[in-house]
């Protein structure tokens, strides 16, 4: 995966939007106002997704390409290397995760987050 081609997927996501909050160079996808991914755009060689905590250890358990992401909270947060073996639709299951991750229990108030359901339930999710 290159970072066209996540990027590409990020915006997939319904209501997805992309900013660059931190620095010229990360990019930074939230849904509901609420961060689910991010990634170097000059050094393209891992993202960092949320994930369920007892999840995040399983995952790095079985893949040696999945980590605790740097500058994020290590419970919450994984780290996943884009040039390792993990297969493409490994990496777009990972984002999709932490999307309707973020959109279950992040988003606030209830009411944008039934409406933002709704939406993607309408919608659906890209493989």
């Amino acid at each position: 995966m290159d970072i066209l081609s996540f990027r590409d997927y990020c915006l997939s996501l319904p209501l997805a939007e992309e900013s660059t909050p931190f620095d010229e160079t990360t990019l930074v996808y939230k849904i509901g106002g609420k961060m689910f991914a991010c990634a170097d755009m000059a050094d393209f060689d891992r993202f960092a997704v949320k994930c369920d905590p007892d999840e995040a250890i399983a995952l790095r358990e079985r893949h040696a390409d999945v980590t605790p992401a740097h500058h994020f909270n290590k419970r919450h947060w994984n780290g996943i290397r884009t040039d390792g073996d993990l297969p493409e639709a490994f990496l777009h299951e990972q984002i999709r995760n932490s999307y309707m991750l973020v959109l279950r229990r992040s988003v606030t108030p209830r009411s944008l987050r039934d409406e933002l359901l709704a939406l993607v339930e309408e919608q659906g999710l890209p493989e």
